[in-house]
């Protein structure tokens, strides 16, 4: 007898689109609530069969989307991540299937469909690697039914997203991340400058799940190459590559670059790579005599700068290389002689500092290095480019909380970058973001390459009485905006609802949805342009920042305006995709955002005004538990917004809540205007103090 499927009152929230308190309540007040099978007692587990029948017998199950009911059939049928690559090449088939066969293949009989996929798997395993068996059994029809329609209704590259989840031990332990696809694409942008072909040939030998050699495939690499000693991590690169790299020839490989290399003699046009950081056996007592290390052998505790120049063997000269690395490797003494050479050879051409938070791990600012294998008999470069991208952008590099302003910073590196590489002796600095920094000064007793070291702006000096005006003027400022707050936090009370919290029936935006009560928009991903927005004559983007922060729309958008861009109109609900630091926002469309274009990574939610308020939906949409119930994931957590609930109430009362909402929204904005007023004097005042340009206020204060 098959063991039941268990579920823990978390996953049954998620699958019912509640708080899991609500999960807490239906167990103590309805008897017919299924009862425990397994785990502890402090953290019960019930049978999922028995956990939906309930909630399906109570009007509690929510509408599910094919790649919900694909996660619960691999829940049920497949828990174990690793067994989860042998649908992988099912997913290629199906995505090759012409309409209207695949529609025809998911109502196959059991004993047929099982067949079809083992065949169909076989014929296209030769794309994804570490493959052994394709066999099928009977009892796996309905998991192979679920992986078909997903790819049929949703895109084979949602269906590998959700066949990817929860497979992060590997990568975790051996200091490996996913490379989040602003990263690769910021790395895959700057293999070329204006003007430049891109690399038709392209290795990754740490290529994880593939982000990197998608994004160049994406942009017109004809040849990707790629390695991971994961062999689940190469499947999916291998997949993902079969699926969304378009016509690029694809060849990935499981094993451990660095000690089994699977391409020997392959010579690339480009590297990038996002090597593992902080691996001490990566063979450093093996391979003491490679022939790989030109500029010398990496100590024990320097992996990153044994997999750069791993990197380097593969290009050929005039090629690039580009590595995303830990920032101890610019500083740390152990590679202070091997960074001394890459500056001394010319390869080194630019180190450009990350924001803190911006991939995993999270904790620490990342870097990228761009590197050239020299042309034979080619002059050694004066300079090296040094960015600090964080200087660049608006958030406080300690705010974890603020999404980082990637518009800002992409500019800062591909402008820097693209002035740079054409005349690097002709570089005009921008004062504490990028300089082109002498060989002579870099090669001191430390060879340290931090970019914030060389490239801070020395304080200029105010003449005393215009810092005083100035000091006033923002003191004043501070004195309006905190009166203004103090008014909007006063006024009525907020009286209690009554001896116990206020109940509803409850509607998700799945149901609204097919209500047609809501509609449901997202931004497209079309090919990029690098002009921005302000120079085209287009409205400007709004960004989860913008959302996040509650400012103006300040993207300058990326892609070329096409029929399917999503125009913001006034009364639109704006919802991140993922949530931050475990906080969500949503985001009412007013005059200033109409016209302008949704950015990527967010829902539009458009309600019919005349069934819903939008102010309504915002709040409740915006709800702590809402959103929680609504997520999933574990170091990126995004937000299915059809599992969203949402009261039924009438339109006369959901007005009254959205007047209710909007009054929170303005005191949110109150507060910021005073918390941004007052971390401004404060600065301006403590700099005239420490200046000299200012003295203390005489008398008692």
């Amino acid at each position: 007898m098959p063991q039941p499927t268990l579920v823990t009152a978390a996953e049954i929230s998620r699958l019912a689109g509640v708080s899991r308190a609500t999960v807490s309540n239906w167990r103590r007040r309805h008897p017919s609530f299924p009862t425990p099978v397994g785990g502890t007692e402090t953290s019960p587990a019930y049978d999922l069969h028995a956990v939906r029948a309930w909630l399906d017998a109570h009007g509690r199950l929510p509408a599910s989307s094919p790649a919900d009911d694909l996660r619960t059939a691999l829940r049920m049928a497949a828990p174990d991540p690793a067994s989860r690559v042998r649908l992988l090449p099912l997913v290629v088939a199906v995505h090759r299937l012409a309409e209207p066969a695949t529609s025809r293949v998911a109502e196959f009989t059991d004993d047929r469909l099982t067949a079809w996929a083992g065949k169909a798997g076989r014929s296209n395993a030769v794309d994804v690697p570490d493959i052994d068996d394709l066999t099928y059994r009977q009892e796996d029809a309905e998991l192979l039914r679920a992986v078909i329609r997903c790819v049929v209704d949703e895109g084979a590259g949602q269906a590998l997203e959700v066949l990817a989840e929860g497979d992060t031990a590997d990568s975790k332990a051996g200091g490996a991340y996913r490379t989040p696809s602003a990263v690769t694409d910021l790395m895959a942008d700057l293999l070329v400058t204006p003007g430049q072909e891109y690399p038709s040939r392209v290795f990754d030998p740490a290529c994880g799940v593939g982000g990197l050699l998608l994004a160049a495939a994406r942009r017109g690499a004809g040849e990707v190459y790629g390695q991971d000693s994961v062999g689940a991590f190469a499947a999916q690169a291998a997949a993902r590559l079969a699926v969304e790299a378009g016509d690029a020839q694809a060849q990935v490989r499981v094993g451990d670059s660095i000690r089994d290399d699977a391409f020997p003699t392959l010579t690339a046009d480009a590297v990038l790579c996002a090597p593992p950081y902080g691996h001490r056996e990566w063979g450093h007592e093996d391979l003491a005599y490679d022939s790989r290390w030109v500029f010398g052998l990496p100590p024990k505790g320097e992996s990153e700068l044994a997999w750069l120049q791993h990197c380097l063997a593969h290009v050929h000269p005039g090629g690039r290389a580009i590595l995303l690395m830990p920032p101890g490797a610019a500083f740390r003494p152990s590679g202070r002689r091997i960074r001394a050479e890459l500056i001394r050879s010319g390869v080194l051409r630019a180190v450009l500092a990350l924001p803190v938070g911006v991939a995993q791990p999270l904790h620490v600012g990342l870097q990228l290095w761009l590197l050239e294998r020299p042309q034979p008999q080619s002059p050694l470069p004066a300079t090296v480019l040094l960015v600090d991208t964080t200087a660049a952008s608006t958030a406080e590099p300690s705010d974890r909380r603020t999404p980082v302003d990637w518009a800002q910073i992409r500019r800062a590196a591909l402008d820097s970058w693209n002035d740079f590489a054409p005349h690097p002796d002709r570089f005009d600095p921008l004062p504490g973001v990028a300089e082109a920094v002498p060989v002579v000064d870099l090669l001191d007793e430390t060879v340290d390459l931090s970019p914030a070291r060389h490239v801070r702006v020395a304080p200029v000096a105010a003449k005393p009485d215009e810092l005083a005006h100035l000091a006033y003027e923002l003191t004043s400022r501070l004195r309006h905006a905190a009166t203004d707050l103090a008014a909007r936090s006063g006024g009525r009370a907020w009286p209690p609802a009554g001896a116990d919290p206020r109940t509803w029936r409850n509607a998700s935006v799945a149901d609204l949805l097919r209500g047609e009560a809501l509609t449901l928009l997202r931004a497209p991903v079309t090919i990029r342009s690098s002009r921005p927005l302000a120079e085209k004559g287009l409205s400007r983007m709004l960004t989860v920042r913008d959302v996040l922060t509650r400012r103006p729309a300040s993207g300058t958008a990326e892609d070329e305006p096409s029929i399917e861009d999503v125009v913001i109109e006034a009364g639109d609900v704006i919802l991140p995709e993922m949530l931050h630091e475990g906080a969500g926002a949503a985001r009412v469309a007013d005059a200033d955002d109409n016209g302008h274009r949704l950015g990527r990574h967010l829902y539009l939610l458009r309600p019919d005004p005349a069934r819903l308020d939008p102010w309504f939906l915002a709040g409740f949409l915006a709800a702590e538990d809402n959103l929680n119930a609504a997520s999933s994931g574990t170091s990126v957590v995004r937000i299915d917004p059809r599992r969203l609930r949402i009261p039924l109430l009438p339109l006369a009362e959901q007005r009254r809540y959205g007047q209710a909402f909007q009054h929170l929204h303005a005191l949110h904005l109150a507060a910021d205007a005073a918390n941004r007023l007052a971390d401004e004097a404060t600065r301006t005042l403590a700099a005239g103090l420490t200046s000299g340009a200012l003295l203390p206020p005489e008398g008692p204060r």
